[in-house]
């Protein structure tokens, strides 16, 4: 996975939440959950995408070529 896999992931992701965050009505509570969800799971995702943690068992995580 090269830098700039990463960084188009990081802005499509970051654009993407801000529209949901900023458009869709919901309650304050479920945004912030949301949002720590989604964090979580794209930070889990870089480290295995650069090699710092290993892979999760039974968990399967998209590659990019």
């Amino acid at each position: 996975m090269n830098l700039a896999n990463i960084v188009v992931v990081l802005v499509v992701t970051g654009l993407i939440m801000w529209l949901i965050n900023t458009y869709i009505p919901m309650a304050g509570a479920i945004k912030s959950l949301l949002n720590v969800i989604v964090f979580i799971v794209v930070l889990v995702w870089v480290l295995q995408g650069v090699g710092i943690i290993g892979a999760i068992p039974g968990v399967t995580m998209p590659r990019l070529r």
